[in-house]
């Protein structure tokens, strides 16, 4: 087992600056090679320090503004025009970059496209849902209606 510190959120296994352990081949062949994760070495305490430091200056200020940014997005459904062909399938795929800039340019507010999660993959026109962690214990979903530029 390779214990390691996240310095990035891992669906299922942690959030940044959590000091974790998983098998060394997931460690090796996966965490850190993607940049998810760093050795844990007894000097470590600092680095924990400032990854959750960036951290919450990443979280929304207030629980009240990011019950009130919730509230929003889950009232008002996003719209994102792609490129489509004419069945329907995208040119492409929709990404969580995508997403945010469509929560920006609706007027919605300003989101962090890492802290986003596509519940299903976008490669056709339609409807999904995509998941956006404000803070800890504060989740918002996201209605995407996808269609087709024309």
């Amino acid at each position: 087992m390779s214990k390691l510190i996240l310095t990035q959120d891992v669906t299922g296994l942690g959030a940044p600056g959590d000091v974790v352990e998983v098998k060394n081949g997931y460690a090796r062949n996966y965490l850190v090679p993607q940049g998810l994760a760093v050795a844990w070495t007894r000097g470590g305490e600092k680095q924990i320090e400032s990854i959750k430091a960036a951290r919450a200056a990443r979280e929304h200020a207030t629980i009240e503004e990011a019950q009130d940014l919730k509230a929003r997005l889950e009232a008002n459904p996003v719209t994102l025009v792609v490129k489509a062909g004419a069945e329907g399938r995208l040119f492409g795929s929709v990404k969580t970059g995508d997403v945010a800039d469509a929560v920006a340019a609706a007027g919605l507010g300003s989101i962090d496209k890492r802290l986003l999660e596509l519940v299903t993959p976008v490669k056709t026109v339609g409807q999904y849902e995509a998941i956006l962690k404000l803070r800890d214990g504060i989740v918002a979903t996201i209605t995407l209606k996808v269609v087709a530029a024309k």
